[in-house]
């Protein structure tokens, strides 16, 4: 490339932070988060450990917590500050001040298979289990990709015929049923994975395939469920689908009332206005007649159109909202300034049938089911718990974190 714009196009794109699947903050926290008490290394991860406030020491009423998707490996002050101080509820204050140890789970690398991450769950189980003094059971659970990570881990276990000696499990905003990225978003991180491959290498990662309840590989391919979802469906269902001897408890953060965040369906999300990027549109997930989904254009690459026949208007359903489009559009206009509209910063990420486990998200009627309408035995879990609205993906609230720690 010889022209400047050219240029300035690729490094802004190379600039940009990658689209988070996950949750969590991306700056440094507020607070430097205090040493843990101790410190593990786990095969394909690693755990921070903090005592309850009992005025002893040691491990005696462990509750886990695993870290959600993103690209690396989990950094776990980032872990801390999102769960303490960055939310808007001080969970792990709240956990250690009713006498329970917080184990922070972190995996070497996020975006792995979640059955390779599986088995750093596994091993903070059973080294929770060994080296507890006294016989309270544990609580184990996680936060989005974190809950489908300790799903498998105990039912892994008790397939086993481990005694995991956990009496809790629990999920926040975890995609049982799937997860959703836009097809707009993913068709742009792989137009571009000639000037920068990192949108796309996270889109194609293992741990995305098996969340992402439609993925494409490429921007031209139609969406599909990916064969690595389907086949960790099948590892799940071949170790019992859920662990059966722990109390079973969802969260989610979007409502139950069957009312969407108000994102409509074929809108413009990200418009490039810019030299370089001018013709950019990048659509909200549109349905009936107009399927067009996406306008790609970037200097150097060949202008191309991206539609999306038959899927349902996930993006403006109720559940927990992930600012994939702002996220994108921050990083493009933030170095050069590349002139990108921003008018959807956000969309649907988890459904809230999804986290809570009550539909899949085939059709607006499955996505828009008013949950509360229905009787508890359509979940697997034995208790769940939902927003009042539609809120940001694993915020954490006095609202559902309470309803939590009544229950463990």
């Amino acid at each position: 490339m010889s022209d400047p714009n050219e240029r300035d196009v690729a490094a802004a794109l190379r600039a940009a932070s990658p689209i988070l699947l996950g949750s969590g903050p991306v700056a440094a926290p507020a607070v430097e988060p205090p040493n843990p008490d101790e410190t593990w290394e786990l095969p394909n991860g690693m755990a921070w450990v903090y005592y309850g406030d009992r005025g002893h020491g040691g491990l005696t009423r462990p509750v886990i917590l695993a870290d959600g998707f993103n690209s690396g490996p989990s950094t776990l002050k980032f872990s801390y500050s999102g769960l303490e101080q960055n939310g808007r509820y001080p969970l792990i204050s709240e956990l250690r001040k009713r006498g329970r140890d917080v184990i922070l789970l972190g995996f070497t690398e996020r975006s792995a298979s979640i059955l390779d991450n599986s088995h750093a769950a596994r091993a903070a189980i059973m080294r929770a289990v060994a080296q507890r003094a006294g016989g309270e059971p544990l609580v184990v659970g996680g936060f989005s990709m974190g809950g489908l990570v300790t799903r498998h881990a105990l039912a892994a276990l008790e397939t086993q015929g481990i005694d995991h000696q956990t009496a809790t499990y629990f999920s926040y905003d975890s995609p049982h049923r799937g997860a959703n990225i836009p097809i707009s978003l993913q068709s742009f991180a792989h137009y571009i994975r000639d000037l920068d491959s990192r949108f796309s290498d996270q889109m194609n990662s293992p741990a995305a395939q098996q969340l992402l309840w439609r993925h494409i590989a490429d921007w031209s391919d139609k969406p599909v469920m990916s064969e690595l979802r389907v086949q960790f469906l099948e590892e799940l269902r071949r170790v019992g689908d859920w662990p059966r001897r722990p109390r079973l408890l969802g969260l989610a953060n979007g409502p139950g009332n069957g009312i969407g965040n108000g994102i409509g369906a074929g809108r413009t999300a990200v418009r490039g206005k810019g030299i370089g990027i001018f013709g950019t549109d990048l659509r909200t997930t549109p349905t009936g007649g107009d399927d067009l989904a996406a306008v790609l254009r970037v200097v150097t690459v060949q202008k191309n159109e991206v539609h999306t026949p038959d899927l349902p208007d996930i993006d403006g359903a109720p559940g927990g909202t992930l600012a994939g489009f702002g996220i994108l559009a921050e990083g493009l206009n933030k170095i050069f300034g590349l002139g990108v509209e921003n008018p959807i910063p956000e969309h649907c990420f988890v459904p809230a049938v999804s986290a809570v486990d009550v539909r899949n998200l085939d059709t607006h009627a499955e996505l828009y089911t008013p949950i509360d309408e229905l009787v508890p035995e359509e979940s697997a879990f034995d208790d769940f718990a939902l927003a009042s609205s539609s809120e940001p993906h694993t915020q954490i609230t006095e609202e559902l974190c309470g309803w939590l720690l009544d229950r463990i």
